[in-house]
């Protein structure tokens, strides 16, 4: 359902609104200004009307001529946020937040580090041993609530992982931040200075029309495309995380979706038309021809215009070797 024309960020998969939206009302507010948007160019319209349908206006639109990864992409929000010295909230918008309430506390415990220029990451308490998921060393605690991050941990196999979850003091890394726009930068001036003057250069090179920023193609993509981790968070010196239990879920595949979405008595979880009979335990989710199930359990059922997937529970990551057969 997922297609580069309309990724999984733009879709309701979890609930009516979608991802997009939801991450946008995670942020409403007086505490908050209105959000910097950092997109790829092709989704300028679906991102302006997603937001528009939920009354938010981005204060900037960052639309990348190409993807460099996320360190880049921040840099663009960082040098466009209005207050240098503001804290600034990245979050990724295809993730899902069950306990919004919980992920506001971890914010408010972050924010004394925040305002003394700590970079801040939030580490999602683990319930099972994922190795999908890079990890964080929890370390010494410097605030309540708040520990310097010991190192971070690449997405392990499966009997590290295990020992990990098992020790108590590793977090998953889910990728969401709070630092100041200046720390981060100072931050990418001493570890990346080449990423950073490219992508001061598009900018300043770049166009804008209204709240659309179009940063310059050329310059943008002689910025090294990596990962903040990598260029920022593993190097600098003054580096805290907010270990935090909130129902986060990156929805990175159909088992997933199944896990979080709501489900009858016996376990389905449905989306769009479909008729079951006899079924349990099965995510059925169509967007256009009806589903009929009968006497199963246990199923994967997508139907996308002209495309079917079927698969059992438990296979749903295998979908990424099928994307690549039929590819090729």
């Amino acid at each position: 359902m997922s297609t580069p024309e309309r990724p999984k960020q733009m879709l309701a998969l979890t609930a009516d609104q979608t991802m997009l939206q939801l991450t946008a009302t995670r942020a409403a507010g007086e505490r908050y200004d209105a959000p910097i948007v950092v997109a790829n160019a092709r989704h300028t319209e679906l991102i302006e009307d997603q937001l528009a349908a939920i009354g938010v206006r981005p204060q900037v639109l960052i639309l990348e001529p190409v993807g460099r990864n996320t360190a880049p992409a921040i840099a663009l929000a960082a040098l466009a946020a209005p207050d240098p010295a503001a804290p600034l909230l990245v979050m990724p918008s295809d993730h899902v937040i069950g306990d919004v309430t919980a992920f506001q506390q971890a914010i408010e415990a972050a924010l004394p580090l925040v305002e003394d220029g700590w970079l801040v990451t939030f580490g999602i308490t683990p319930d099972a041993p994922e190795t999908g998921y890079g990890y964080i060393k929890i370390g010494a605690p410097i605030a309540s609530g708040v520990h310097r991050v010991d190192r971070f941990v690449e997405k392990p196999p499966r009997d590290v992982a295990e020992a990990m979850l098992a020790s108590g003091d590793h977090a998953w890394n889910g990728g969401i931040f709070l630092f100041r726009a200046d720390a981060f930068l100072n931050a990418l001036a001493q570890h990346e200075p080449t990423m950073l003057d490219a992508v001061r250069r598009s900018l300043a090179q770049g166009d804008r029309s209204g709240a659309r920023l179009h940063p310059a193609a050329a310059a943008f993509a002689e910025a090294p495309s990596e990962s903040i981790d990598y260029a920022v968070m593993e190097k600098a010196d003054r580096v805290a995380v907010v270990p935090v239990a909130m129902g986060w879920n990156d929805v990175g595949s159909w088992d997933a979706l199944h896990a979080i979405s709501q489900a009858d008595d016996a376990g389905n979880a449905f989306g769009g038309e479909v008729i079951a009979v006899d079924t349990a335990n099965c995510l059925a989710r169509s967007d256009g021809a009806r589903i009929a199930m009968v006497g199963v359990s246990d199923l994967i059922v997508v139907a996308s215009g002209n495309d079917i997937l079927i698969l059992p529970r438990g296979r749903s990551q295998e979908v990424k070797k099928l994307l690549e057969a039929m590819k090729g």
